[in-house]
């Protein structure tokens, strides 16, 4: 397998799990990205500067390589964020040296998309793609792919909290990984969460006894009181919450009304993850009818109560799409997302198998068909993926048609 991306942490997001199922299988899988990745964000500055992220990226992705089994890394020296300005035939001549040298089976690259329109990834997945073309190779191209999911990452932790028969606590670094992890999945969307970071006032009322649960609250900063009303008169207080700590979480996994009111003790910063953005005229309190996003019910229509107006109805079940299930070797993806601590200072504990699995336990890809020819590689790519394995090592991907 050559895999053929723009930046270090590509190769993990786009299909880390099913190199990995390959390697396993006992495939060489070359890497390729074009760039350095030294114009991305420095998440962790006790890892890197400004002047050394390109040079601590390569050393990341070489980390994630080996965590993968890869055999080979290269790291070509075009500039971050400028591929899209550099000599387009220079770039394609250089792919297609790697696949006259390696000659691999199959090729792994973006699809035209770039996965979510950015520049350097449309580059090199229409470099790729023409170096295929041009080197006409016995293999396949394979784009990755990223359709709408349905996964709400609130539901799974709301699911995971309260099974727990201790309150969990975050630290400052899991408050910041589960940060990027919802940004970060859902710009390739993997999750469907809406996030945002919410500043409350002291002595604001975060969410009411009684009222639709359609948020679950993480606390960046500051610190919360929960009271209980009896329904007779009487409040009690239930406990202090801080930093770290969730909260909501009762009324979200069991899909049911807030049991207790949470008001901001002081200054009150809350990261808040919910099925999507609130609207402008959503109502408070126990009798409140609109809690959250329209749904296409109000016009008659049949619709699941999560399902926000106009959502798009996309799905890996698409024909043509071929879905990877890589979920025997998350441990193996998450450790290599892990080795890129500029990008996601995350660590494989921080987060349940099982939330993790369901996040980044599926991989998805569009083969592009061949242009007609006679020759005897064209006709090999132009038979139906159903009538081949995905590869020549075993069922890698089950193939939805």
């Amino acid at each position: 397998m050559l895999a053929v991306f723009a930046h270090p942490d590509d190769e993990v997001f786009c299909a880390g799990g099913t190199i990995a199922r390959w390697v396993r299988a006992g495939a060489e899988v070359t890497v390729v990205s074009a760039t350095h990745g030294e114009a991305g964000q420095i998440r962790d500055v006790r890892v890197a500067t400004r002047h050394t992220l390109g040079e601590i990226r390569e050393t990341e992705l070489r980390l994630s390589c080996r965590r993968l089994g890869v055999s080979t890394v290269r790291c070509w020296d075009y500039l971050d964020g400028t591929l899209a300005d550099a000599d387009f035939d220079r770039l394609v001549d250089r792919v297609a040296q790697m696949m006259r040298e390696f000659r691999p089976e199959t090729v792994i690259s973006f699809g035209p998309d770039g996965g979510y329109g950015h520049p350097d990834h449309v580059t090199i997945s229409a470099a790729t793609t023409a170096a295929w073309r041009r080197t006409d190779p016995a293999a396949r191209l394979l784009q990755a792919h990223f359709p709408n999911r349905d996964t709400l990452l609130m539901d799974r932790l709301a699911s995971w909290l309260t099974t727990r028969s201790d309150r969990f606590a975050g630290s400052s670094d899991y408050v910041h990984a589960l940060l990027l992890v919802v940004k970060e999945a859902g710009t390739m969307r993997y999750l469907s969460d809406h996030e945002q970071v919410q500043w409350y006032p002291a002595g604001s009322c975060v969410v009411e006894q009684g009222e639709a649960a359609s948020e679950l609250f993480i606390i960046l900063s500051g610190f919360a009181e929960v009271w209980q009303d009896d329904g007779r008169g009487s409040r009690r207080r239930l406990r202090t919450v801080g930093p770290g700590e969730f909260f909501g979480e009762l009324g979200v996994a069991g899909n049911r009304p807030r049991s207790a009111d949470v008001v901001a003790l002081e200054s009150l910063t809350c990261l808040v993850l919910s099925r999507g953005a609130p609207t402008k005229f959503a109502g408070r309190g126990a009798g409140a009818r609109l809690v959250g996003p329209a749904s296409p019910a109000l016009n008659g229509d049949e619709a699941h109560p999560d399902m926000p107006l106009d959502a798009p109805e996309t799905s890996p079940d698409e024909p043509g799409v071929l879905e990877s299930d890589v979920s025997d070797v998350i441990a193996q993806k998450v450790a290599a997302l892990c080795a890129y601590r500029t990008q996601l200072p995350l660590e494989p504990d921080m987060f349940p198998a099982q939330v993790l699995t369901e996040i980044f336990g599926r991989e998805c890809f569009i083969e592009v068909p061949a242009i007609a020819t006679n020759d005897t590689a064209a006709v090999h790519r132009s038979r139906p993926a159903h009538a081949r394995d995905f590869a020549t090592l075993g069922s890698a991907v089950e193939v939805r048609q």
